[in-house]
């Protein structure tokens, strides 16, 4: 068995190697998900089916954002990590064990309940379908429902491997999850249709859960069959929920609003803003999850023994390498929306037409993925002292704000699904203002003026990745086309090219820290290949 977490402060270098491993793993987790959109894409197309798949998983996604993101992300990783922070193992799993009866309890109760009240559910994800369209969503939500059931299940067995600082096995679950639901998409989707889908749903979600709580038996099992809900630490643990339960119901809520005006407009719409959010998340899933993952259960530790300076300075850091990544990615993304739709999607059933609709969401999504990526940092740091009622407050703004923003979009404009969009990066930098200005009044060593001034530096460099990437696109496809998938491909590669190499000049030039150990990241991963390449050479 592995011991409890015995230091308050790791060292940097290991946080970066555990970093750089768990971005490795995301990527593949997140390249998978886009082979699984791109299969959706290309056995059924971007029709009123797709929309009704998509659509239906808004109510079981809230449960999960509500379970996950706000039982265990906000509330169970601090209070545990900060009792193996002190060397209470043994406190800390009599609370765990009674949170995770209770949670897999209610899990039952509400996925049941899910699956009984669908066709009272469903107006309010999609209030305009009708017809066969609604008997449809109905349908797809009572066979998705069980799949809340064993995502939530699998996230309460990462929380406690990412709280004994495990955090790259855990992300192998979610690529067998992938793998699944691709599977299903070549393999039922003939025969089944878009029922298949959700059959491969929910078997990819059990593979997931069967795979993380396989981890925790093997390392850390200390589980028991209690139920202390007297215990000072689930008392302080239901506190700290309670809040974050009311926050993250409002975010979703946010969203499940967005899709249900993306229902009164034309058909495929809610199709084209779920691919463009899923581009936009690959970035954010990468780089800003892959820091948060990795730094968060620090953060934890130090709020929980007082380290306040040390905790400021956790969270400036991690920052600075979010925000070091996801600029340039987010004007990357605005240039060349259409060539990385194209390249990912259209094939099949997918049309140019159906690529056209998905990029001009994309580029009103492209600024969110910077805000997003601040968000998955200043939320947790807020989490890591047990504060979930800033968060609150914050998210109850944003409702109001998207929701009117939506609406304004809608009304007086001609963006149609692209305002939607546009209110979602608008909302998400208010949110980033108002967590910055609450955590640095707090802690004085988060540094805004610094992060500032890194910020401008590397939007400069940025603008002119979008300038370098635009015209490298232009020259590429006056000179293959466009009307092959190659062809596109090479048009893609070219901007992504000209863009990368930019930025990996003028940062190096401007002596970013994060550029030197981006650099050397790479070039221990290509010693490795080229180690790997030499013993397998016959």
């Amino acid at each position: 068995m592995s011991d409890p977490a015995k230091s308050s402060a790791p060292r940097t270098a290991s946080l970066a190697r555990d970093a750089t491993l768990t971005m490795s793993l995301i990527l593949l987790s997140r390249l998978l998900g886009f082979v699984r959109e791109r299969a959706v894409a290309e056995v059924f197309g971007r029709t009123a089916e797709t929309d009704a798949f998509k659509a239906a998983f808004n109510i079981p996604d809230l449960m999960y954002f509500l379970l996950v993101g706000g039982a265990i992300t906000a509330a169970f990783i601090p209070v545990f990590t900060g009792y193996l922070a002190r060397g209470q193992e043994a406190e800390g799993w009599r609370v765990a064990s009674t949170f995770v009866n209770g949670t897999v309890a209610a899990l039952v109760v509400l996925t049941l309940a899910g699956m009984a009240f669908a066709p009272q559910l469903a107006p309010l994800v999609a209030y305009a379908f009708t017809g066969r369209q609604r008997q449809l969503l109905v349908e797809l939500m009572r066979w998705m429902f069980p799949a809340v059931f064993f995502t939530a299940l699998a996230g309460l067995g990462i929380g406690i491997l990412n709280s004994y600082r495990r955090f790259s096995l855990p992300l192998v679950g979610p690529i067998v999850y992938n793998a699944a639901i691709i599977a299903s998409a070549y393999l039922l989707g003939p025969h089944m249709g878009i029922r298949g889908m959700a059959v491969g749903t929910v078997v990819g979600a059990a593979l997931n859960a069967t795979f993380q709580w396989l981890q925790v038996a093997r390392w850390h099992w200390r589980w028991q069959p209690v139920l202390d809900l007297g215990h000072e630490g689930v008392r302080r643990l239901y506190r700290i929920m309670a809040p974050a339960l009311f926050g993250l119901s409002i975010t979703q809520l946010s969203l499940i609003v967005s899709t249900s005006l993306a229902s009164t407009l034309p058909e495929g719409a809610i199709t084209a803003l779920g691919l463009a959010n899923r581009v936009m998340q690959f970035p954010l899933g990468i780089f800003a999850m892959g820091v948060s993952t990795v730094t968060y259960p620090a953060m934890a530790a130090h709020a929980a023994l007082g380290e306040m300076q040390r905790f400021g300075a956790m969270v400036t850091a991690s920052l600075r390498g979010v925000l070091f990544f996801t600029v340039p990615s987010a004007v990357g993304l605005g240039v060349l929306a259409e060539p990385v739709v194209r390249v990912l999607f259209e094939a099949g059933q997918f049309s140019w037409q159906d690529s056209r609709a998905t990029a001009e969401a994309l580029r009103y999504y492209a600024g969110a993925l910077v805000f997003q990526s601040a968000i998955q940092i200043l939320t947790r740091a807020f989490y890591s002292q047990q504060d979930t009622r800033t968060p609150v407050r914050v998210s109850a703004m944003a409702l109001a704000l998207n929701a009117a923003l939506s609406l304004a979009f809608l009304r007086w404009t001609a963006l149609e699904h692209g305002g939607l969009a546009l209110a979602f990066t608008l909302v998400s930098l208010a949110n980033v203002s108002v967590y910055l200005a609450v955590l640095h009044r707090q802690h004085a060593a988060i540094d805004l003026g610094g992060l500032a001034r890194y910020l401008g530096k590397v939007a400069a460099a940025s603008a002119a990745v979008g300038a370098a990437a635009h015209l490298a696109a232009s020259w590429a496809s006056a000179v293959v086309g466009t009307e092959t998938p190659g062809a596109r491909t090479v048009v893609l590669m070219a901007g992504v090219v000209a863009g990368g190499g930019i930025y990996a000049g003028l940062t190096r030039a401007m002596a970013l820290d994060e550029a030197v150990l981006a650099s050397r990241a790479v070039q221990r991963a290509a010693t490795r290949l080229w180690r790997m390449a030499v013993r397998l050479r016959p």
